[in-house]
C-alpha cells in the first residue's frame, strides 16, 4: 500500500487594529514568518520618489538625497546604475512633453556611466532625481536608495532602460530557463529588461504577458506622477503595494490552504488581488468573526512568546541562546539534558546540530535578522558530519527570499552567515514584570479581589449581556481548579455562568471583561 506524501498546509493569519496590521505565516500550524505593516511607514522597500539631491561627498563617492524622511537618504555611486544618463534624459523628455506614451520604443539610450567614476561628475546638489528605496530607515540611519529602478510583479520584475533577460537562480532546470527566456523575448517591449522570478517556473506565456502588461501600466502611472505641474519635490510617485498583497505576490502558491483576517476591508482587498493573480484560490480568503482573538485562536501568541526570547527551546531538550550586539548576532547551540541510548557522542552532536540548523533557518526568517550571524554549533570532529550539517543548513535556507551567504564550518566549529538587512529587525520583548515584588504574595490571590469586585459590578448591571473574562493562562487555570472551583462558586452565587478565556498575550496581572458580543466592559 502506497502512503500519500504529506501535503504542506500554508495559512496566512492577519490581525488588524487601528494603526498596525500583523501577518503570521503558518506552515502546518507552526509560525514561520511574522510581519508588521504600520500606517506610519512612509519609506517601504520598493517605494519610488522624485527626490532632490542635497549634497555630494567626494570622499565617500556618495550623496545625501532629500526624500522627505527625517534623515536624508544615502545614495552611493554604485547605486546610480549604469543607465543614469538615460534615466535623466527620459525624465526631461516626458516633462517637456516629447514622450507622451512613456514607452522606450524610439528612445535613444545614452552611454553608460563609468563604473569606477566620480559622483560629482554625474549628479549635482539641487537637481531632481528619480530614486527607489532599497533599504528602509534603520535606527539612526535614513533610507538607502538606488536610481536603478525596478517594478516587481507576480512572475517577473520589470527593469526600465535595459534589454537584459535573466532568470532566478532558484530555477534549476536549464530547459525551463531557456523556455522562459524565449517566451519573454517574444513579448517584451523594447528598452525594458525582465528578471523572471522563481514562481515563474512552469508558467504559460499568457500569464507572463498579463503580468508584464500590469507592470507596464504601473510604469506609465509613475511617469504621469512625474509630470504633475507645480508639485513640491520630494514627492512619492509610486507606493509599494500594501503589505498583504506584497506578501502574497512574493510567496503565494498552491500550498496555501487558508487566508484569514479579522478586518472586513482587508478581506475584500485580498480577495480582489487573488481574483487577479489566482482566481481559483480566491475562495480560501475568509473573514474571521469570533470573540476569541484571531492570534489566540491559532496559538500564534504562544508561539511568539516561545520563539522570540533569548532562549529558544527545540526538540529533545536542545535549545538555542540568541544574543544581539551592535555589529552581529551570535547563536549558541546547546544539547541541554538530552541523552541518547545507543548513540555515540558524535551521532548525538550531529543530531542536535541538524535540529538546530532547521530552527536557526526559521529564526532568521521569523526575526528578519540581518547583517553578520555567527552560529556556535556543538563540536563535531568528523569531517563528513560537518559537511552534512553545512549542506542541511543551506537546504533549510534555500527558500528564504532574503539574499544570504553561508560559509562552511571553521576549524572552531563556527558557521558564519551574512543576511541582507532591508528592514528593521523584528524584536519582541517576551519578558514580563514580576507580579510578586515583595516575595510573599502569589499573583492569582492578588488578582481575585479585584476581579470579583469588577465581576459583581458587571453581572448585576441592568443591561447585563453575558460575561467573558479574558486573563493570563495561569490565572485562568487557578480560577478553574478544584471542586468547587472559583468559577463554579461564581455560578452558584450569581446564577450566571462566567466564561473564562485564557489569553497568551496577557501579562500575569492583566485581565478584562467582555460581553458575549465581544464588547469590552469598563
Amino acid at each position: 500500500m502506497v502512503q500519500n506524501k504529506h501535503r504542506v498546509n500554508i495559512e496566512l493569519i492577519i490581525r488588524s487594529n487601528s494603526s498596525d496590521i500583523d501577518f503570521a505565516l503558518l506552515k502546518d500550524g507552526k509560525l514561520i514568518e511574522l510581519h508588521k505593516d504600520s500606517n506610519d511607514n512612509e519609506f517601504a522597500v520598493g517605494d519610488i520618489f522624485l527626490a532632490k539631491v542635497k549634497k555630494t561627498l567626494n570622499g565617500l563617492n556618495a550623496s545625501f538625497v532629500n526624500v522627505g524622511s527625517e534623515k536624508d537618504a544615502f545614495l552611493h555611486y554604485h547605486d546610480l546604475g549604469p543607465k543614469l544618463l538615460s534615466l535623466q534624459k527620459f525624465m526631461k523628455q516626458i516633462q517637456s512633453g516629447k514622450n507622451n506614451d512613456y514607452l522606450l520604443n524610439n528612445f535613444k539610450f545614452e552611454k553608460d556611466i563609468d563604473k569606477n567614476g566620480n559622483i560629482e561628475k554625474v549628479i549635482k546638489g539641487g537637481q531632481n532625481l528619480l530614486v527607489q528605496v532599497v533599504k528602509e530607515p534603520i535606527s539612526t540611519k535614513g533610507p538607502r536608495i538606488s536610481s536603478e529602478l525596478s517594478i516587481a510583479g507576480r512572475y517577473l520584475v520589470l527593469v526600465p532602460f535595459s534589454d537584459r533577460i535573466s532568470v532566478s537562480q532558484k530555477i534549476n532546470s536549464k530547459t525551463e530557463k531557456e523556455r522562459l527566456k524565449r517566451l519573454v523575448k517574444s513579448i517584451k517591449p523594447k528598452g525594458f529588461g525582465v528578471i523572471l522570478r522563481t514562481v515563474a517556473d512552469g508558467i504559460k506565456v499568457a500569464d507572463l504577458d498579463k503580468d508584464l502588461q500590469n507592470s507596464l501600466e504601473i510604469w506609465k502611472t509613475l511617469c504621469k506622477q512625474i509630470v504633475v505641474p507645480n508639485q513640491k519635490v520630494p514627492v512619492k510617485v509610486l507606493s509599494e503595494m500594501n503589505r498583504a498583497s506584497s506578501i502574497l505576490r512574493d510567496i503565494f502558491n498552491d500550498s496555501f490552504t487558508r487566508i484569514l483576517s479579522d478586518n472586513k476591508e482587508l478581506v475584500k482587498e485580498i480577495k480582489e488581488y487573488l481574483e487577479r493573480i489566482e482566481p481559483k484560490k480566491a475562495s480560501i480568503v475568509k473573514y474571521y468573526n469570533s470573540t476569541v482573538p484571531i492570534f489566540e485562536k491559532f496559538g500564534i501568541e504562544r508561539q511568539i512568546k516561545t520563539a522570540f526570547g533569548r532562549t529558544v527551546s527545540m526538540q529533545k531538550g536542545a535549545y538555542l541562546v540568541i544574543e544581539h550586539t551592535e555589529a552581529l548576532h551570535v547563536i549558541d547551540v546547546n544539547s541541554g539534558n538530552r541523552s541518547s541510548k545507543g548513540n555515540t557522542q558524535a551521532e548525538t552532536a550531529l543530531e542536535v546540530n541538524l535540529i538546530a540548523a532547521t530552527e536557526i533557518a526559521r529564526q532568521l526568517q521569523l526575526r528578519d535578522m540581518g547583517g553578520i550571524i555567527v552560529v556556535d554549533f556543538i563540536d563535531m570532529h568528523i569531517a563528513e558530519h560537518r559537511n552534512k550539517l553545512y549542506e542541511h543548513l543551506k537546504s533549510e535556507m534555500q527558500f528564504s527570499r532574503t539574499k544570504h551567504k553561508i560559509l562552511p564550518p571553521s576549524k572552531f566549529g563556527l558557521i558564519q552567515i551574512t543576511r541582507q538587512r532591508v528592514r528593521q529587525e523584528r524584536v519582541i520583548d517576551t519578558r514580563e514584570p514580576n507580579p510578586n515584588k515583595n516575595g510573599t504574595v502569589e499573583a492569582p490571590i492578588v488578582l481575585i479581589d479585584k476581579i470579583q469586585h469588577d465581576l459583581i459590578r458587571f453581572v448585576n448591571h441592568p443591561k447585563y449581556n453575558g460575561l467573558v473574562l479574558n486573563t493570563h493562562p495561569f490565572i485562568a487555570a487557578y480560577l478553574r481548579k478544584g471542586f468547587p472551583s472559583i468559577q463554579q462558586k461564581w455560578f452558584m452565587e450569581h446564577k450566571k455562568w462566567i466564561k473564562i478565556l485564557p489569553r497568551d498575550a496577557y501579562q500575569y496581572l492583566n485581565y478584562r471583561f467582555y460581553d458575549k458580543k465581544g464588547k469590552a466592559l469598563r
